[in-house]
């Protein structure tokens, strides 16, 4: 529980910090409380971020958090990346056809 209210006081954080000349042009805020949350942000500089969160066992010795999202950016290259990922008890998975494979 500790770790979500850590969470989303970092998550306000990095909404609140300048972002050049990109413009918020989507943000949403769901379902953030001792269970899990959920977010969603768009900004005019092609930034495109999606992120839920449900805490497994909640109360009990065995308590932990399962993150799945998705975030897209344009790169200098001008193409457009995105990165799927899932972070639960077995790690940080990330996703994408940009990435290499094993």
């Amino acid at each position: 529980m500790k770790f979500i209210i850590v969470l989303a006081a970092l998550l306000a954080c990095v909404f609140a910090r300048p972002q050049g000349d990109a413009e918020t042009l989507r943000q949403e805020f769901d379902n953030i409380g001792v269970d899990g949350y959920s977010f969603a942000f768009e900004t005019s500089n092609g930034i495109k971020r999606e992120e839920s969160a449900v805490v497994n066992n909640l109360g009990s010795d065995h308590e932990s958090i399962a993150i799945k999202g998705q975030y897209e950016f344009v790169a200098d290259d001008g193409q457009t990346y995105t990165l799927e990922f899932v972070a639960d008890e077995n790690g940080f998975q990330p996703s994408g056809s940009h990435l290499p494979k094993a």
